[in-house]
């Protein structure tokens, strides 16, 4: 699952890097996005790549109000075809969530509570999270409302992440941006072959502090490394000793 991400950079920075104009939308960096939050979103408007804020937790357009949304924060892969709230929001309405990284909790064996860790590129880039989208219009408070929403596809969690959870996001590479993101690619069998886990090299951890546990706490040193005893501090090698694909892109690029 994906329950908890770091979203610091700020829109004009996310546009860049994913070749999209930005909507007017402002939020504040936020090392600790809990669902229901506003967050960032890629995606295309069938004749430009966008920026904007979306409520995180998809809300389909035939639902009879919001509240759908505080359980549709994650779609899984294997399902995600046939879910009467995902199937739609596939075949036309994927997009991209960037974070800086994502937290997942594991069993320390002999403690009570489970200890956190920051998953992020080792490279420090940022992760295309695969998502889907989805509008609603409605009334609130006696007025007519749009809402824009997404929600974060998972997968089986590879070799790397699986000692601390047995899922994690879907990550999008480069070469899958403009497929993933035309809302005119409707081969949902076409698309359903990108639902895979990352490869190993595209993601490292280290333990965090348990202050992330509470989505209140939003200090830029939640990512920062612990090491209490009895915490998990190997990971599985890769396969290889080849760097991150280049290719993932970098904020450093002009």
């Amino acid at each position: 699952m994906c329950g908890r991400f770091v979203s610091s950079s700020p829109p004009a920075e996310i546009a860049r890097y994913f070749g999209a104009e930005v909507v007017d939308a402002e939020l504040a960096p936020n090392p600790n996005v809990a669902p229901s939050s506003d967050v960032y979103v890629v995606y295309s408007d069938g004749g430009a790549r966008r920026v904007d804020a979306f409520h995180w937790g998809l809300v389909p357009g035939w639902a009879k109000d919001l509240s759908i949304g505080n359980r549709m924060t994650n779609a899984r892969a294997e399902t995600v075809a046939t879910k009467n709230a995902f199937k739609g929001s596939l075949a036309k309405r994927r997009c991209i969530v960037p974070a800086e990284g994502f937290y997942e909790w594991s069993v320390v064996p002999g403690q009570k509570a489970k200890q956190p860790y920051f998953i992020h590129r080792p490279d420090g880039e940022p992760l295309a999270f695969g998502g889907l989208w989805s509008e609603w219009r409605g009334e609130l408070g006696g007025e007519p409302t749009v809402v824009r929403s997404t929600t974060i596809i998972t997968t089986a969690a590879n070799e790397r992440i699986a000692p601390l959870h047995d899922r994690m996001p879907l990550m999008v590479p480069p070469g899958d941006w403009d497929r993933w993101l035309d809302p005119a690619w409707r081969d949902v069998e076409a698309i359903s072959t990108l639902l895979v886990p990352a490869p190993l090299e595209l993601v490292t951890f280290h333990a965090v502090s348990t202050e992330v546990n509470n989505a209140r706490n939003k200090g830029e040193h939640l990512t920062d490394p612990v090491g209490p005893e009895g915490v998990l501090l190997t990971q599985p090698a890769a396969p290889s000793a080849a760097p991150p694909d280049p290719a993932q892109g970098s904020l450093l690029d002009g």
